[in-house]
């Protein structure tokens, strides 16, 4: 029953707030245009983060300047410039989802700077990795820069140098490394070998900042196992 309540009162504190501040895994977090409750699954407290769509509103009619935004929740006090970022995420689809579209979207943001105005970021769509279309496939994996390069951008800039396939799906633990060192990023997905994505060349000017867990627009997203290495 108290681990119940104390969750309870998370939320009633994190919804009051542009960005709250709370304490998970003994780290310190900032709430940023997000929702967030420490919950219990499989015997396991995880984190579970919503996008606060009061702090930041969605417009069907406008998706593109909607969404690719300041939605995680942040650690705070971390200052990296490259590093290695560990965690296990899960993501479900909202029941009544605001946009029919959403696709389980979450992931990781990188060199957030202290204002949210600029970070890096690299995100999953779970609802893809296994659609019987091979387009939506091949749009499984993301990578984006707040706020310039949004993936409709780049989908329409790049020909598709910043998403790729992956085997993944909804409703299950995906483990996720992101390694950032100077202009690269590399991601792994299931503890394999071999990258299952690489950005040779990133587009953001943050080049140092915190990291922060990512969630968008009709997803609820699920974290844990946070492991956090400066290099």
């Amino acid at each position: 029953m108290k681990k119940i309540i104390l969750s309870s009162l998370l939320v009633l504190n994190m919804t009051s707030a542009f960005a709250q501040k709370f304490t998970w895994n003994q780290r310190e977090f900032e709430a940023v245009n997000t929702k967030a409750e420490i919950v219990n699954m499989d015997g396991a407290q995880v984190l579970k983060v919503e996008r606060d769509l009061i702090a930041s509103p969605f417009d069907e009619k406008n998706i593109e300047a909607s969404v690719d935004g300041p939605t995680y929740v942040k650690l705070t006090n971390v200052d990296m410039e490259n590093g290695t970022i560990e965690v296990k995420m899960l993501s479900r689809i909202m029941e009544n989802s605001p946009f029919p579209a959403a696709r389980g979207f979450l992931g990781l943001a990188y060199r957030v700077d202290q204002e949210n105005r600029n970070f890096e970021a690299i995100y999953l769509r779970p609802s893809n990795g296994r659609a019987d279309d091979q387009l939506r496939r091949n749009h499984t994996v993301q990578y984006f820069s707040y706020p310039d390069y949004t993936f409709s951008r780049l989908r329409k800039e790049a020909n598709g140098l910043y998403e790729t396939y992956a085997d993944i799906g909804l409703n299950e633990w995906i483990d996720v490394r992101i390694d950032f060192q100077d202009e690269k990023a590399v991601l792994y997905i299931n503890n394999q070998k071999s990258p299952s994505f690489i950005v040779t060349k990133m587009l953001g000017t943050s080049k140092k900042g915190s990291i922060a867990l990512w969630v968008e627009i009709g997803t609820i997203g699920y974290f844990k196992d946070l492991k956090v290495t400066k290099k």
